[in-house]
């Protein structure tokens, strides 16, 4: 089995489509459907089901994918080492974060990083935790900062970054404004929420908070983003539980605390891939974010 094979077998299952891999891996496309011809002869069944519109997975090839991924970025990580070791960090840098993550700024992050490897191709993917968690595992992404989503397993390790409890942000005209007090989940439970999609860090501790509770709640305004989020509170349409760092993004919201109870604790990490597979680059980054750097270290940004 070769890597070019490999590679080619990655592009198309990415791309769905044999022009479009074929375009982004410069080869011919006559090229690409041989190589994927003669990977299938060797593994001795369809990796793709083809129609005139589209390709799709067979099953026998979405359990190759996931490994493909992996070989990839361990032969990535390889000659990257190679390169560091003679002094010269080269390569590329895939990150992924969630949207406004505690304990990291990460645009001065890549800043510093930029400034003392200049030779890095940095590409960043902005997700959920969920998703962020999976795409590491797979080999996708070098590293990624998100909610912790499970204990480590042998394809992902995490590092701590920030520790904080969650904070109900709602209008200063809506009637829990007025008592000023800390809040249980039992004093929301029949609120309208506004929330983000259940595969962000902060709906996934605030759904835990609940269910450890054993009290229901309506999400009836689901948003991507926080300015959305923000905005939507701002209206009093809804309330929202958050990290209780982003009460600082709008101050003119009222922010009660949520009393402590099982699941409170929202958690952010560094996900990487197992030690010997993480790629130098990740390693360096690493080692940036856990310096006295003011500009990587700290709340993110709006």
């Amino acid at each position: 089995m070769e890597l070019r094979h490999l590679q080619h077998f990655v592009a198309v299952a990415e791309e769905r489509h044999f022009t479009r891999a074929a375009e982004r891996l410069m080869v011919s496309q006559s090229g690409l459907s041989a190589s994927i011809r003669s990977l299938e002869r060797e593994l001795r069944t369809p990796l793709f089901v083809r129609t005139t519109r589209r390709v799709t997975l067979t099953e026998a090839g979405r359990a190759l994918l996931g490994e493909a991924e992996r070989i990839l970025a361990q032969v990535r990580a390889a000659y990257e080492a190679v390169a560091a070791v003679q002094g010269v960090l080269r390569g590329t840098l895939s990150l992924g974060t969630e949207q406004c993550v505690a304990g990291v700024y990460v645009a001065g992050l890549l800043a510093a990083f930029r400034r003392q490897h200049p030779d890095v191709e940095i590409r960043l993917r902005q997700a959920g935790s969920g998703a962020l968690a999976e795409e590491v595992a797979a080999g996708r992404l070098d590293l990624a900062f998100a909610y912790r989503t499970r204990a480590d397993t042998d394809q992902l390790r995490s590092v701590s970054l920030a520790g904080e409890p969650m904070t109900v942000l709602c209008h200063p005209g809506h009637r829990l404004a007025a008592s000023g007090a800390a809040l249980t989940p039992q004093d929301v439970g029949g609120e309208v929420f506004v929330d983000f999609h259940p595969d962000w860090g902060p709906r996934r501790t605030t759904d835990a908070v609940f269910a450890a509770a054993g009290i229901r709640r309506t999400v009836a305004l689901e948003v991507n983003d926080v300015h959305s989020l923000l905005d939507l509170v701002d209206e009093n349409l809804g309330i929202a539980v958050v990290p209780r760092h982003f009460r600082h993004k709008r101050p003119s919201l009222t922010a009660l605390p949520l009393k402590e109870s099982t699941g409170a604790e929202y958690e952010t990490v560094a996900l990487l891939p197992p030690e010997q597979a993480t790629s130098p680059a990740a390693r360096a980054l690493v080692a940036l974010l856990e310096s006295p750097c003011p500009a990587s270290r700290g709340v993110s940004e709006a």
